[in-house]
């Protein structure tokens, strides 16, 4: 698991320690048991998240350097100094300055999470047998990185959690590069699209809700959410134009046009839209073909 490969952990503990909080001896004598290293429970930590294995089995996982309860403890002291949340923002403006976030599609959902002992803030699951647990609403770029996010009960309504979660990504100040964005039909009403409005959201596309009854119909782009070339653009640096707007890359239009997978008998588009063969194969071949394609178009 790549979580777990140490140039992974020592790469995410080098930005999390910074943030931690200084050590407050509180015994009168100063004559307690030595505290835990810092560095052990958060092996624990990445461990417990990474897995999703429960707090003892990540213990014995970890050779028993710190107990569950220690770790857990820790983990509770380190949310309430924020060092969790700084440490989220730091990686996500550091992938937006290095590889940047492509906002020119972006979609919002919500996805239901079991909490079985509950908790403050938890709710009943409706489609769970009214058992206990979260609901996580996210807000990604085009290539599924989040960027706004928040958290609330498993009864509560994807609609209901769209204006938080915006507001959400507001706060980093991405709302304004945000050209269009993507719901499902849960967020198909009124007050949905007056929420997007008093953002300046205006180019939304909403799935209609179904008539009782009424057949589902066939996705029309079977290979992507709109059928629009979404181009091996990661990894290309992103500029931007004098008006503000994003860039993803000068190259998209030509890299879609012969893109094409090794394997792939059928002859690439002509054409500099969208229509064609060549779309379905753009990730049938690596990035490292972009210099050369480049160069040749």
């Amino acid at each position: 698991m790549r979580a777990l490969d140490p140039e992974v952990k020592d790469a995410i503990w080098a930005g999390l320690e910074p943030h931690l909080p200084p050590r407050v001896d509180r015994h009168p004598l100063g004559c307690h048991r030595p505290r835990c290293s810092d560095r052990d429970c958060f092996d624990l930590i990445v461990v417990r998240l990474a897995t999703g294995c429960s707090w003892e089995d990540a213990e014995r996982l970890t050779g028993n350097k710190v107990s569950d309860t220690t770790a857990r403890a820790r983990r509770d002291e380190w949310i309430a100094a924020g060092a969790f949340a700084a440490l989220s923002e730091e990686a996500l403006a550091g992938f937006d300055k290095v590889i940047g976030l492509e906002l020119s599609d972006v979609a919002v959902d919500g996805s239901l999470h079991k909490s079985p002992c509950g908790g403050d803030g938890t709710g009943k699951n409706p489609t769970d047998r009214a058992k206990l647990g979260w609901k996580w609403s996210i807000l990604t770029d085009r290539y599924g990185i989040p960027f706004g996010w928040t958290v609330d009960g498993a009864n509560r309504n994807d609609s209901v959690m769209l204006e938080p979660t915006l507001d959400d990504a507001g706060a980093r100040g991405l709302l304004a590069d945000i050209e269009t964005i993507w719901l499902d039909r849960g967020y198909d009403s009124e007050v949905t699209r007056q929420r997007l409005a008093e953002r300046l959201l205006d180019d939304a596309i909403i799935a209609k809700k179904r008539k009782r009854g009424e057949a589902k119909g066939k996705n029309p782009h079977p290979w992507g959410c709109d059928g629009r070339s979404s181009g091996p653009t990661r990894g290309l640096p992103h500029t931007v134009s004098s008006s503000g707007t994003r860039i993803a890359s000068p190259f998209t239009g030509s890299l879609s046009l012969h893109w094409r997978s090794p394997s792939c008998s059928q002859p690439s588009s002509s054409t500099t839209g969208t229509a064609g063969h060549a779309c379905r194969c753009l990730f049938a071949e690596p990035l490292t073909r972009i210099d050369s394609l480049t160069t040749s178009a």
